[in-house]
């Protein structure tokens, strides 16, 4: 384990991100008293302000983003005299030169991480700043943000150039959602209970889902949104990275090259989709005008405000043709203006192999087992039990959820932000929940393969109507093969 970073240095720390999810995770750690010690917070973007300035921005976006509940004033005061500000344009070798003395003074010594919250275009030039000035040798680790490309090509070519300068145990490649505490759950059902992993098997398995429905549109994304699509923007990393921790072996130990090993294993599993395949395996979406929860929202193209053949929803089928899950499809879903916002996990089990209750006309159920990841975490497994009754024609039978709720279960505890535990792993150099290179450009090259076919076959996303499940192309996707989305 490295040295905990003295200095966290980030890169537009202006920005939406850092306003709505850096500085309050930071924050939280500071009101936990989790920061390292000796840590200072080096903000820098093009905006030209002074650090008092700056520290003002800050304590606004805590006043907006952090609960009523938690603001203290003195936890508040203690974060920002940790806190300076340096503005540096990132296409001004000047100004970054400046910057880069900064960052030498305020180091002192010791580690540095520093944060790329900007478009992934400036990853290179930063980097080589920093490794022309010095900084970005031993005891220097950065923090990527996604998405790292748009493609294999544009990965692999940010990836070297940022591998100049850091080598790839210092390199933390951000996916979020692997640190919000629904996916950590998701490792803890899966490697600490004994009751799952014989179970865990094509064997036992009839099919898998993998939702990530999300009811907001572009939200003021439109020309980001418009280049990058859902295949880019969620199926990519998040998706693929829960399909990953569902489907991998067991790591022979909780830590980075264990885990990791085990998810490109995974990724270098999935069957290709091609050409040949993606018009029966994929289907791809756009919405139109509809209606969310009630209220009347336009379609895609009205708030791009222009035409537009992106897709905004992505159905596909995918197989890991291993010995674990050979025959087992994993359906993945993502959209916008989807009906209700959910990230889930489905899992429906083998029917018995024989009902002895076929006399009563009971109708037997699979059992199914429901993680959810957000805006709700929780664990349900629906299972076959008996109606209450004298059943005298022979017993009814009814499914019963065993439901935990984990906000019940633990409301006493805070619920952290995925950024927290990412800023405390990255700040102690702990890259278990960050994406190594190889899975990145694994998962890339999977992806471009469908897309290849998409182009090749010119095939244009479907429109579907805001507020609902998406084309009714998706359903059959999945009826085609005797299955159905949970909705």
């Amino acid at each position: 384990m490295a040295e905990a970073a003295s200095l966290l240095t980030i890169f537009g720390a202006t920005g939406d991100l850092a306003q709505r999810m850096l500085l309050p995770s930071l924050y939280g750690l500071q009101r936990d008293g989790l920061l390292p010690p000796r840590l200072r917070i080096l903000g820098t973007a093009r905006t030209g302000q002074d650090t008092m300035a700056y520290r003002a921005l800050v304590a606004k976006a805590i006043e907006r983003h952090v609960p009523a509940g938690e603001q203290d004033a003195g936890v508040l005061a203690a974060l920002l005299e940790r806190i300076d500000y340096h503005p540096a344009a990132l296409d001004d070798p000047e100004g970054l030169a400046r910057l880069g003395g900064v960052v030498a003074r305020m180091r002192a010594g010791g580690d540095v991480l520093y944060h790329l919250s900007t478009a992934p275009g400036w990853y290179a030039p930063v980097c080589a700043a920093l490794g022309a000035h010095g900084l970005a040798g031993e005891g220097t680790r950065v923090m990527l943000e996604k998405p790292l490309g748009h493609d294999l090509a544009s990965a692999v070519a940010i990836n070297d150039d940022v591998g100049r300068f850091f080598d790839e145990e210092r390199v933390f490649r951000v996916d979020h959602y692997l640190g919000k505490e629904g996916v950590q759950n998701l490792i803890a059902l899966r490697f600490g209970n004994a009751l799952f992993e014989p179970l865990w098997n094509a064997r036992h398995i009839e099919q898998v889902q993998i939702s990530v429905a999300e009811t907001v549109g572009v939200e003021g994304r439109g020309d980001y949104y418009d280049g990058s699509g859902a295949m880019r923007d969620m199926l990519q990393n998040h998706l693929l990275q829960l399909l990953c921790l569902f489907a991998s072996e067991p790591p022979s130990r909780f830590e980075p090259a264990a885990v990791r090993n085990e998810k490109l294993k995974v990724l270098h599993s999935l069957r290709p989709i091609g050409a040949a395949e993606v018009a029966a395996e994929t289907v791809a979406g756009q919405y139109l005008a509809g209606a969310v929860d009630g209220v009347a929202v336009p379609g895609y193209r009205d708030e791009l405000g222009r035409d537009s053949g992106t897709e905004t929803f992505v159905a596909l089928r995918a197989q890991v043709d291993n010995w674990r899950w050979k025959g087992v499809p994993f359906y993945l879903r993502t959209g916008k203006r989807m009906p209700r916002r959910c990230t889930e996990i489905h899992v429906q089990f083998r029917d018995v192999p024989h009902s002895i209750f076929d006399h009563g006309g009971a109708r037997l159920q699979p059992n199914t087992l429901v993680i959810g990841l957000q805006p709700q975490e929780h664990i349900e497994l629906r299972m076959m039990t008996k109606t209450p009754g004298l059943d005298r024609q022979g017993l009814r039978l009814s499914p019963v959820a065993l439901d935990l709720d984990m906000q019940a279960e633990f409301g006493d505890l805070r619920r952290r932000p995925a950024y927290e535990r990412l800023y405390l792993d990255a700040l102690e150099g702990n890259g278990t929940l960050f994406v190594r290179r190889d899975e990145t450009e694994a998962a890339w090259a999977w992806v471009d393969g469908i897309r290849d076919g998409w182009n090749a076959h010119q095939m244009a996303p479907r429109g579907y109507q805001a507020g609902t499940w998406g084309p009714a192309r998706a359903v059959t996707l999945a009826e085609r093969h005797g299955h159905a989305w949970r909705e």
